[in-house]
């Protein structure tokens, strides 16, 4: 019955492809194309977008002493706009440790071995407004992630994971965002699943949240266990992600229902 609902609840959704194909790759397209105009215009105004002012948060921040070394971010990087072009080569592996990051845990990982400062919790006001003002500084830039060397192996197990169907509605994410774009479900719009928003301010939180918060919804959605925040099987997925959205312009902070 459970399975039968899942696929009721999908639209009858069909098997997921065994890769991503250059046809379906050429149809991507943001979020932002689904939204109503009054929401596309707000934003795209900055006097307008709620996003904003955790970007203005996040440039308090950059520029406050904090942790055992009492050093700021500026104190290394000088000014925010120094971040231009950061995001968009995010997730990337980190030379030192192998390890693939993705904004947040950058923030953090520099937070603890450059200021002696404590991480900040994930999904806090502190680490959304640092990441949302790095990524604030590369709009309007494309997506450029790399997939080659040290991080294939991280974008492989990131596009097995989109393709692998999970929960107790036995879904998998392509089903929906590759094969159903556009169509309706529960009242809103199949996007084609890409990240260039985030961090966003969407409705349904009545604040700002990352990526991730927004994955780990969408396996709540199919009753699958949800991926620890930041962890790999997470961050491998934001890299896919970020290849799928490859060439598509940062929109962060964006607007979505």
């Amino acid at each position: 019955m459970i399975r039968r609902l899942g696929l009721l609840l999908a639209l009858v959704l069909t098997a997921p492809a065994a890769g991503l194909s250059q046809s379906a790759d050429a149809t991507r397209t943001s979020a932002s194309a689904f939204l109503s105009g009054e929401l596309r215009a707000e934003q795209e105004d900055d006097t307008r977008n709620r996003g904003l002012l955790w970007v203005d948060r996040g440039l308090d921040l950059w520029v406050r002493p904090d942790g055992a070394r009492a050093v700021s971010c500026a104190a290394c990087h000088g000014a925010a706009d120094t971040m231009r072009g950061v995001a968009t080569r995010y997730p990337a592996v980190d030379p030192a440790s192998g390890d693939l990051l993705n904004l947040e845990l950058r923030v953090n990982r520099c937070r603890v071995s450059h200021q002696g400062a404590e991480r900040l919790a994930d999904e806090s006001e502190a680490l959304l407004g640092l990441t949302a003002l790095i990524a604030y500084q590369s709009r309007g830039l494309p997506v450029a992630v790399t997939i080659d060397g040290a991080q294939r192996r991280f974008f492989e197990a990131g596009r097995a994971f989109w393709h692998e169907r999970q929960g107790q509605l036995n879904l998998a994410c392509s089903q929906c965002h590759d094969d159903n774009v556009g169509r309706k479900l529960r009242g809103d719009t199949i996007s084609s699943g890409l990240g260039t928003g985030y961090p966003a301010y969407r409705l349904e939180w009545d604040g700002l949240g990352s990526l991730g918060r927004r994955l780990r919804a969408c396996q709540i959605g199919v009753r699958a266990a949800s991926a620890p925040p930041a962890g790999p099987e997470q961050v491998a997925l934001e890299l896919y992600l970020a290849w799928r959205a490859r060439g598509l312009p940062l929109e962060s902070p964006a607007i979505r229902r």
